[in-house]
């Protein structure tokens, strides 16, 4: 499971946010928990679900990078917007997805050269 370093987390969560990520890297069943992912198609900006999908081998193996969490849809929603206005403010461009795999190869990269 791949979390983005600098996880957007929206306030219904905000408190429960490490327990909710170690439910889910140890697949532990969580409702009412929101996933913002990358888009799985590679053309949309993301994809939203909710957290208990994952309870499915296939969709927790073939998961995109996750990069924010809601305690509901349409925090999540919300959410989501709050991402790309905040990046479209920063850069000045439209290109979300490619800003947010530039920064998690950057984050990588730092990591190995620090370990």
């Amino acid at each position: 499971m791949k979390w983005y370093p600098q996880l957007y987390v929206g306030e219904q969560v905000s408190k429960k946010r490490k327990k909710i990520i170690w439910k889910i890297d140890y697949h532990k069943k969580i409702y009412n928990v929101y996933l913002i992912t990358l888009a799985s198609n590679g053309k949309d900006i993301f994809d939203i679900f909710s957290s208990a999908y994952l309870s499915f081998p296939a969709v927790y193996r073939n998961c995109p990078l996750i990069v924010g969490i809601a305690g509901s849809y349409f925090e999540a929603v919300d959410l989501a917007v709050t991402i790309i206005e905040e990046i479209y403010r920063e850069t000045g461009k439209t290109q979300i997805r490619q800003y947010l795999e530039q920064k998690m190869e950057q984050f990588e990269q730092k990591r190995k050269r620090q370990g």
